[in-house]
Formats: C-alpha cells, sequence, structure tokens
C-alpha cells in the first residue's frame, strides 16, 4: 500500500486519480480548495482549504500532515482560459497571470512544501499537458495556458534534476483530452480512463526516465 498526495482532487482528474488509488488500495490524501459528496465517499482523507497559490495554506497542510511520509506527490490542480491575441486586454492579462500562479507556481511552491516528506523511490507527477510544447504548437492562441504549461515543464525537468540525488523521480505528464469541466466536458476519453492511463504511465517508469514529458497513453512528447 503506497501513500499518496493528490491536488485538485475534489473534480476531474483528480477526483478519478482519488478513486483509482483508493480502488487499489492505496492511502489518499485528496487535497482542495471545496470538498464534494463525491470525494468524501471515496474514504480518502480529505483537506480543504488549500489553494496552491497561498503559501500560507501550504505551510498549514504541511502542519496538518504531521510526520506523514509520501510515496507518491500528484500535482494536478489547474486552470484554463482561452485567450486570443485579440482579446488581451487588462482582464485577460490577469487571467495570463492567474494560470502563471495555478498551472506553475502553485506546482512549485506544493514540491516546495512538501518534498521533505519523500524519499527514495519515491515519484512526483505533475500533469502538465502537451500545450505546453512549443515544438507541438501549431494552432496558436491560448498564450496564459500554454506559456503556463511550458513553464511547469521547465520547473519539472529543474525538479528531476535537484531531487534526482535523493532518488525522487519526477515525470511531467499530459493526460490526454479529457472531457472535465474545464473543457466543457468535451473530450476523447473520460476522467477515470485518464486516471488509469496516467498511473500505468508513472508505474511503468523509474529513475532513469525522472524529467521526462509523456502523454498517458505512452508516446514520449517534445519539448
Amino acid at each position: 500500500m503506497k501513500t499518496i498526495l493528490v491536488t485538485g482532487a475534489n473534480r476531474g482528474i483528480g477526483l478519478a486519480l482519488v478513486k483509482h488509488f483508493r480502488s487499489l488500495g492505496d492511502s489518499v490524501v485528496a487535497v482542495c480548495r471545496h470538498g464534494s459528496d463525491e470525494l468524501a465517499a471515496t474514504g480518502a482523507r480529505v483537506e480543504t482549504g488549500i489553494d496552491v497559490t497561498d503559501d500560507a495554506a501550504l505551510v498549514a497542510l504541511d502542519g496538518r500532515l504531521g510526520d506523514l511520509p509520501l510515496d507518491q506527490l500528484w500535482l494536478n490542480a489547474g486552470v484554463l482560459e482561452r485567450d486570443t491575441l485579440d482579446q488581451l486586454d487588462g482582464n485577460a492579462f490577469d487571467a495570463v497571470r492567474r494560470q502563471f500562479e495555478v498551472n506553475a507556481m502553485g506546482p512549485l511552491r506544493v514540491a516546495h512544501a512538501l518534498h521533505r516528506r519523500l524519499g527514495k523511490g519515491s515519484k512526483i507527477a505533475i500533469i502538465t499537458s502537451r500545450m505546453g510544447s512549443i515544438e507541438d504548437n501549431g494552432s496558436g492562441g491560448y498564450y496564459g495556458y500554454r506559456a503556463s504549461k511550458a513553464a511547469v515543464n521547465a520547473i519539472g525537468k529543474s525538479l528531476a534534476i535537484d531531487l534526482g540525488p535523493r532518488g525522487i523521480a519526477v515525470y511531467l505528464l499530459h493526460p490526454g483530452y479529457v472531457a472535465t469541466d474545464m473543457v466543457g466536458g468535451t473530450g476523447d476519453i473520460t476522467p477515470d480512463v485518464a486516471a488509469q492511463r496516467l498511473v500505468a504511465r508513472v508505474d511503468s517508469l523509474d529513475q532513469a526516465q525522472t524529467g521526462t514529458f509523456w502523454h498517458s497513453n505512452g508516446s514520449q512528447l517534445t519539448w
């Protein structure tokens, strides 16, 4: 049995990850801003009131966890805005900034707050997006989302290098086009399928692949 912490756990991919890990018999800490009945029903330990952009909240989370060690840290919380070049007014720039705070700075803040709970053989899984791939960008737009995901890819790579001497692996993971509220319920796969694929991908990787960028379907992605 592993002990796993998941951020953004109250809905979408995060909730599906919690359900999947619980079905495997793992101990799960489900971290979110607001809980839900569906999340409570999983039997996971739910820690609410945690905004990944709030340093004080993350210090409080670390305190609540006591001396609990973690085997895996899943950094999943994220936001998406559909900004275009013609719509980049003052409000849009605020939205770009918000996406950086949540999608890029958020995972770094959580990793910084909790990495001492990880040991040799532990894994950090960062849910990013192939929209953060510069080489793969063939359609433009989505300035804040693309840039924040490219930034978290760079952050994940640095974490892999810095945590490597301790035997902690870090992976950047694109879940696929998942039917969640973030994309209006459209998508090619369900959150449950995405969770199963993501967990299988992380289970298949070891320290030799730390700092790499993967699609949940098993293909390695370009930066």
